[in-house]
């Protein structure tokens, strides 16, 4: 018998994002999820966290994370039943931390810290790990390897919220050109409206040598 060639499996990226219907990531004063999050949605999430993620994030969103799912495994926590599970669920998932000013070793579980180039590294762990890497928060991160190339989804979750005078962290800001191929889309509790796209970074605009 002849041999064959074995298909080599490689991890795919997705950056996943919520944000409002005016691009922010957060309001001043709002609740989380806007406030708008629904049984659907959660549920979601909750089938979500059931897969084989590894998430990837900076040093700012490691700290708020790590911190949340410290004070959702206390005793008298302030979050929903929902969220705590959601947040203490995560002391299980494998995380890559991207930072040069976070020392090693990380206090939350299963948390691995990476110095260096965060572009390097991503396409590393594309290239010797499988499964699904998915960035969490993290935006500046987000921007980097989107604009390098290397991400296969880009997922949104858009609330029905416009926060032109309380909206924080603007998500678009500083992204190159991007060309977007729907590959998803469903709504949650008569809502919110999930997107997921194949990415493609332009040279230029569509017509002029950027979109082939």
């Amino acid at each position: 018998m002849g041999e064959t060639n074995a298909e080599v499996s490689s991890a795919d990226l997705m950056i996943d994002l919520i944000i409002s219907l005016d691009g922010y990531a957060s309001a001043e004063g709002w609740p989380g999820f806007w406030g708008l999050e629904g049984p659907e949605y959660l549920a979601w999430l909750g089938h979500e966290a059931e897969k084989e993620y590894t998430f990837l994030m900076g040093a700012n969103t490691y700290r708020l994370m790590s911190s949340m799912s410290a004070e959702a495994s206390s005793e008298g926590s302030e979050f929903s039943e929902a969220e705590g599970a959601s947040l203490t669920g995560l002391d299980a998932v494998p995380k890559i931390i991207f930072s040069s000013t976070l020392q090693a070793p990380l206090t939350w579980p299963n948390s691995e810290l990476v110095a260096g180039d965060a572009v390097e590294a991503v396409n590393e762990l594309k290239r010797t790990r499988t499964g699904h890497l998915s960035t969490l928060g993290s935006l500046s991160l987000c921007r980097s390897l989107l604009a390098a190339g290397v991400v296969d989804r880009f997922r949104l979750v858009v609330f029905p919220v416009i926060t032109g005078r309380t909206g924080r962290e603007r998500i678009y800001d500083g992204y190159p050109d991007i060309a977007l191929e729907m590959v998803d889309s469903r709504t949650f509790d008569g809502r919110l409206q999930l997107l997921e796209y194949v990415p493609t970074v332009l040279n230029g605009p569509p017509g002029r040598g950027g979109w082939h």
